[in-house]
């Protein structure tokens, strides 16, 4: 089952996809997205490394090449959390000498980790909603970003939108 969480920023997102996962039995995998460049994202890490303390999360690093994954599982009973899809798809446009698409890149890797575990909830940000005009390689990146969202909802068996902290329901049943 794959479970996708959508929302702006800072609106529940993380909390929300933890509190799924709450007492699940198995392997539970945090894989974190996010490479600790400059003193905002290592404050984004540290604060994401807190709230998970304690819940039994084993956290893999990965910034890239997420269809390269292996969930080193060791029961069949395992799930993950994917932190996060935006930040992911930055990763990887964005790494390089020219902006690329990795959005079919980034889907087939969320259909192999699906296949790796019982439940994936992975996190997205709605980034296309301010209605402002950003320069190109911005403007790019949204672009790639709503196709990659829709892309991932069809996907996923439940979508949830998360605003003010409030998780709505959207698509499938928990």
């Amino acid at each position: 089952m794959m479970i996708l969480i959508t929302g702006g920023s800072k609106c529940g997102k993380s909390s929300a996809a933890e509190e799924i996962l709450d007492g699940f039995e198995g392997d539970k995998f945090y894989i974190a997205a996010m490479e600790p460049f400059g003193e905002e994202a290592q404050k984004a890490i540290e604060r994401h490394r807190e709230m998970r303390r304690g819940k039994g999360f084993i956290t893999i690093e990965c910034s890239h090449d997420i269809d390269m994954l292996d969930i080193p599982c060791k029961s069949t009973n395992s799930c993950a959390l994917l932190e996060c899809l935006t930040t992911l798809c930055a990763n990887e446009m964005f790494t390089q000498e020219e902006i690329t698409d990795p959005s079919e890149k980034i889907l087939r890797g969320l259909k192999l980790l699906s296949k790796q575990v019982e439940k994936l909830v992975v996190v997205t940000n709605e980034v296309a909603s301010d209605g402002l005009e950003y320069p190109s390689g911005t403007m790019e990146y949204i672009r790639v970003m709503s196709l990659l969202n829709t892309a991932a909802a069809q996907l996923a068996d439940v979508v949830i939108e998360c605003i003010c902290g409030i998780p709505l329901l959207l698509k499938g049943t928990l």
